[in-house]
């Protein structure tokens, strides 16, 4: 740990040691990968975005390389390589991350659990939620405004809807990132019209996925001997010329638009929401009730765990804006403090196989984001 981190954790986050002792207790054992990371996994899994905030460099022989700007990623990687690899497994951390923020601190300290392996899902989402609460509440603060989401609930919507894989990427694009969906669900309504230069490009790109579309522009890019085109990278152009390939495909049917826009108006404490998504299933006829189910039986576990369902707010179009989650997604906020959250995490099972796994693997976790924690209760420690 740097000495600038080390301060930090021996003053207002202090606090945090002894809250992963209490994590070790409960059987999460303390990871400490390696602070330089290779830069692919975040690239890939974290969205080209990431690429403005990351330190990177490069080794010997060329490779990408990046200081860890968190650690879900890392702690990830280390569990496959090891001899745990496919079972259940349970780990906490603290320690230094790095990124480029205007007007903040770009190294700072982060801490959180991740849980691999354990096929009780919903049960796994609920202890998540109730340990990030328990991790506010071991720092002094006592309200804690709970959002919380399922982006599963939304694949499985778009899956129901029978469109073509072209819109279901483009819309669970939208969804992860946290863009404005509503306006670009409208927009995307619209036919398509007049010429473009690139149709040849947009033609080859019909269908396809995003890594075969930046192997396309490499190419065309490498044979036209250019790195970068108006100020944009090969990965920003190729996701450009995917995008454009969407809209070319055709409109998005009107029917399904009115489908998504009732979906994304749910919202509520889970009970409520969970009435609604019935009611949306049975109406519009969609093959959602897994999905559902799996969402009924979280809350169930959330209730087994203490936590109070009529302070929780569900929203069926909350996302945290990262390409890897595949499920629950939650934050905690002081009331009234805007976007940052003091904890937040949620369920990325695809990850693993992402990053190598032979075999998908379950995962969930959270981070708690000490500076945050810090400012909420006024620099105590």
């Amino acid at each position: 740990m740097t000495k600038t981190a080390a301060a930090g954790a021996t003053g207002s986050a202090a606090w945090a040691e002894a809250l992963l002792q209490s994590f070790a207790q409960a059987g999460y054992r303390r990871a400490e990968p390696p602070i330089l990371q290779p830069a692919d996994p975040f690239l890939d899994l974290s969205g080209e975005d990431i690429r403005k905030s990351l330190y990177l460099t490069t080794d010997a022989s060329g490779e990408e390389l990046c200081l860890r700007p968190d650690l879900t990623i890392p702690v990830a990687r280390d569990y496959l390589a090891s001899s745990a690899a496919g079972q259940p497994a349970g780990f906490c951390y603290l320690g230094p991350v790095f990124r480029q923020r205007s007007g903040k601190p770009t190294e700072f300290l982060q801490a959180g659990l991740e849980s691999f392996g354990r096929q009780d899902r919903a049960a796994a989402d609920a202890e998540m939620l109730a340990l990030g609460l328990q991790a506010t509440a071991a720092f002094g603060v006592s309200e804690v405004d709970i959002r919380t989401g399922d982006v599963a609930l939304f694949a499985a919507l778009i899956d129901a809807l029978g469109l073509m894989p072209v819109w279901r990427r483009r819309l669970m694009k939208d969804f992860n990132r946290q863009v404005s969906l509503a306006q670009d669900l409208e927009r995307l309504t619209l036919a398509p019209s007049g010429g473009n230069e690139y149709e040849g490009v947009l033609a080859a790109l019909a269908g396809s996925d995003r890594k075969a579309a930046l192997a396309l522009v490499t190419d065309l890019m490498s044979i036209a001997g250019a790195t970068t085109l108006g100020g944009r990278s090969v990965a920003e152009i190729a996701d450009r010329f995917l995008e454009q390939s969407t809209l070319k495909s055709g409109a998005l049917p009107r029917d399904a638009l009115q489908k998504i826009q009732r979906f994304l108006s749910i919202s509520g404490d889970p009970t409520a929401a969970l009435k609604q998504l019935r009611a949306l299933a049975a109406d519009a006829k969609l093959a959602i009730d897994p999905a559902i189910d799996q969402f009924e039986s979280r809350i169930g576990f959330m209730a087994e765990r203490g936590i109070e369902l009529g302070k929780v707010r569900f929203s069926t179009s909350f996302g945290r804006g990262v390409d890897y989650y595949t499920g629950f997604e939650f934050e905690l906020h002081r009331p009234g403090n805007g976007a940052d959250p003091l904890v937040a995490g949620g369920r990325y099972d695809g990850l693993m196989s992402q990053l190598g796994a032979a075999q998908p693997i379950p995962a969930v976790g959270f981070s708690i984001w000490i500076e945050a924690m810090t400012m909420a209760t006024g620099g105590a420690a």
